[in-house]
């Protein structure tokens, strides 16, 4: 697995831990009346989209379980040392391939501070809820 889809992964996954949802063909409460759009005659049907996982609320809460202070919010390093992944330079130069970094990996700083707005902006391309500050 990707070192982003071990990411997705962690995130999502203790996410989906955290709720205790009902089955995914069960009807929203208020029924269809929210504003859902009827289907297109002809048109090829989908996948009921799963809510938004709200990456802020499970990092904030995982952040509250740990003894050592991660600035997740700022440093990919702890990010990614918040969900037991390997923080290590050579995995950040692995996942910054993986995110077509097209910057110099020697500069190690620059990067970090790439691949920290990449993640969230993919966690959030990903069916993430992310904060707007920060994704940028």
């Amino acid at each position: 697995m990707s070192i982003f889809g071990k990411i997705v992964s962690a995130i999502f996954g203790h996410s989906a831990q955290a709720e205790t949802a009902a089955p995914a063909d069960a009807p929203s409460p208020g029924g269809t009346s929210g504003g859902a759009t009827p289907p297109v005659p002809g048109a090829t049907p989908s996948v009921p989209a799963k809510p938004a996982v709200d990456v802020e609320a499970v990092l904030t809460a995982l952040a509250a379980k740990t003894s050592e202070k991660l600035d997740w919010r700022h440093s990919i390093v702890d990010l990614m040392k918040l969900l037991d992944l390997d923080s290590s330079l050579a995995a950040r130069k692995e996942l910054a391939h993986e995110l077509n970094y097209s910057g110099d990996t020697g500069d190690s700083a620059t990067m970090n501070i790439w691949l920290h707005k990449q993640v969230m902006a993919k966690l959030a391309e990903n069916g993430g809820k992310v904060p707007e500050d920060l994704k940028h």
